[in-house]
C-alpha cells in the first residue's frame, strides 16, 4: 500500500484548522488537527506524522515556543511549516531560526499552503535515510571544542560559550553527526529551511563562512570544514561523544 503523507495541523482557530484539514484530504493527504501544544504532543506520541503545520500566534504556548521545543526533543526531525498572521520579516526570520522549514502568511490560499507542504516534504526526503539529525541529547567533542546539544551551546577550548544562531547550530550539528562525509549544498539546503531554494543555497556558503569564524578556522588551512570543489563540504576533524560528567 502506498504511503499517504500525514499532516498535523496545529491552530487555535477551529475554522482554519478544519479548512486546512479538509483541503488536504481532498488533495490526497491525511490530516489530523490539534488546537494547542498539549493536543499536538499527545498526537505526536501516538501517530506517525510527516509534517506539522503550526500557527505562530496562539494563546499560551505560541508557535515559536512549540517549534523550538520540537527541535530540542524526540520529534526534531519532523519538518514544520509555520502559519503567521503578520507579514513581518522579523517574525519570519525568528520562525526559521527556531527551526521552521517554511512559512505561509495569513490570509493564505490553500493551494499555496499545499504547494509549500509538498515542497518541504520533497526537500526533506532528498536526504538519504541515514542523513537525519540525531535526536539524542548529548555533548559532541571535536578537537578542543564541544557542542552541548541539550543546551545548544558551543564551548571553546577555554570553556567559554560561543553564541550560535539557530541556523549555525543546526548546520554544525549535522556536520558533526556526519563527519568525514561530503555533504552537497542540496543536502545542506534542508538545514537553512528557507522558501527560496536558489537564495538559500547561496546562503549555505555564508553559513559555512560564519561557522569557520566561530571556530577560528583559518580559511586557508580549513582545519574543520573543508571545501570539496564542485561537490560541497566535509567536516574533517575527528568527533567523539562525551558521557555524563565529562
Amino acid at each position: 500500500m502506498d504511503h499517504v503523507d500525514h499532516i498535523l495541523v496545529v491552530d487555535d482557530d477551529r475554522e482554519i484548522r478544519q479548512m486546512v484539514a479538509d483541503y488536504l484530504h481532498k488533495n490526497g493527504l491525511r490530516a489530523t488537527v490539534a488546537a494547542d501544544g498539549r493536543e499536538m504532543r499527545a498526537l505526536l506520541d501516538t501517530h506517525a506524522v510527516d509534517l506539522i503545520v503550526l500557527d505562530l500566534m496562539m494563546p499560551g504556548e505560541d508557535g515559536l515556543t512549540l517549534c523550538r521545543n520540537l527541535r530540542a526533543g524526540k520529534h526534531r526531525a519532523i519538518p514544520v511549516v509555520m502559519l503567521t498572521a503578520r507579514d513581518d520579516q522579523t517574525d519570519r526570520i525568528i520562525g526559521l531560526e527556531m527551526g521552521a522549514d517554511d512559512y505561509v502568511t495569513k490570509p493564505f490560499a490553500a493551494r499555496e499552503l499545499l504547494a509549500r507542504i509538498k515542497a518541504v516534504i520533497r526537500r526533506t526526503r532528498m536526504l538519504p535515510p541515514n542523513l537525519q539529525v540525531t535526536q539524542a541529547s548529548r555533548t559532541i567533542a571535536f578537537g578542543r571544542w564541544r557542542l552541548d546539544t541539550t543546551a545548544r551551546h558551543l564551548l571553546d577550548p577555554d570553556d567559554t560559550v560561543v553564541a550560535l544562531s539557530g541556523a549555525e547550530f543546526r548546520l554544525l550539528h549535522v556536520f558533526l553527526d556526519h563527519a568525514n562525509r561530503v555533504l552537497t549544498r542540496d543536502q545542506l539546503l534542508n538545514l537553512t529551511q528557507g522558501r527560496d531554494a536558489e537564495h538559500f543555497e547561496r546562503s549555505i556558503d555564508l553559513l559555512v563562512s560564519r561557522l569557520r569564524q566561530r571556530l577560528q578556522d583559518d580559511a586557508r588551512e580549513q582545519s574543520y570544514i573543508k571545501t570539496v570543489r564542485s561537490e560541497g563540504y566535509v567536516f574533517s576533524m575527528p568527533v567523539s561523544l562525551l558521557g555524563d560528567g565529562e
